[in-house]
């Protein structure tokens, strides 16, 4: 398990239990991380999973944040929690703007022993659109979709669970998260053909690599305060457009054709667009100084170069 400096950390932090909630790309990556060194968890709706699970070194729990019935087995049974299931994306009525996974899992995690702690990853879009003003964790959620205002609703009742329970809570607010090995990212845009905005009309945009993303939820679950928000981003400050241009010129593909925001709004699908539609630069001092974490990447050149 890592330490500030990617050392081990002391004895008596090892083969504790952890329950990863939604172990996609970034859990598994800190899977890696933990292996041989906690005893590991997930839950999956997926029974497809559980060979590829068992394979990576961690017990599957079948269940479904959707059916809470489902979810019994997970009271009293991990001291740590690492929650990176996202709420629906389909929301209806009063959950279009609420978390009903969240209120699911913190139901049962109430009962029993709780948590010792709790990381829950949110998103950086509760800000809002912050017309690039540089943003700390202390300026005022403004989100602008129900997909932000669910993340948001999922924060403010794992905010209330921690000071109900005495779990101590850490919320990670997330940006794009980019790895060459990820499914879908840049990478896939730029071979699409898909346009991004001219620069008078760009946003500034934040990323963090998905390992160093997976690094720091593992060194949250141990080193974060309670009830904390951090932000989980790298150093850069680009432009989305610059960003795109940067992979592409890295990796030999055409730089994407540039477009007025009417004419993108036309052309991009909604959920694009609506990432072209917020501004703001990341202030990440307090990852820096609290987890103590030592960005692997501190930047997307340094991310991107690193994998050709």
């Amino acid at each position: 398990m890592l330490n500030a400096t990617g050392g081990a950390l002391p004895a008596r932090f090892r083969r504790s239990r952890v329950l990863i909630v939604g172990c996609g790309d970034v859990g598994l990556r800190a899977v890696r991380l933990l292996a041989g060194r906690a005893r590991l968890l997930a839950l999956t709706s997926s029974p497809q999973r559980v060979t590829e699970l068992r394979a990576a070194g961690v017990t599957p729990l079948v269940g479904d944040l959707d059916v809470p019935a489902t979810l019994g087995r997970l009271a009293g049974l991990a001291a740590r929690v690492l929650h990176l299931a996202p709420p629906r994306s389909d929301g209806v009525g009063r959950d279009l703007w609420r978390d009903a996974r969240s209120r699911a899992l913190a139901q049962v995690l109430a009962r029993r022993v709780v948590p010792t702690a709790l990381v829950y990853a949110s998103t950086s879009g509760v800000y809002g659109d912050c017309a690039g003003a540089c943003v700390r964790e202390t300026r005022p959620a403004a989100p602008a979709t129900p997909r932000a205002w669910r993340r948001l609703d999922a924060e403010r009742q794992w905010r209330m669970f921690g000071r109900r329970t005495g779990t101590r809570v850490t919320l990670l607010r997330i940006p794009g998260i980019y790895a060459p090995d990820r499914p879908e990212g840049p990478l896939q845009h730029l071979r699409r053909g898909t346009p991004v905005l001219r620069a008078e009309d760009d946003v500034y945009t934040n990323h963090i690599h998905a390992d160093d993303l997976a690094r720091a939820c593992v060194l949250a679950l141990w080193r974060g305060r309670p009830q904390r928000v951090l932000h989980v981003c790298d150093d850069s400050e680009l432009r989305m457009g610059d960003y795109f241009d940067l992979v592409a010129d890295l990796h030999g593909l055409p730089r994407p054709p540039r477009l007025p925001r009417e004419g993108a709004e036309r052309q991009l699908p909604l959920m694009l667009l609506s990432f072209m539609s917020e501004s703001r630069r990341l202030d990440n001092t307090r990852l820096k100084r609290e987890l103590r974490l030592r960005l692997r990447y501190p930047d997307v050149r340094a991310g991107w170069t690193a994998a050709r």
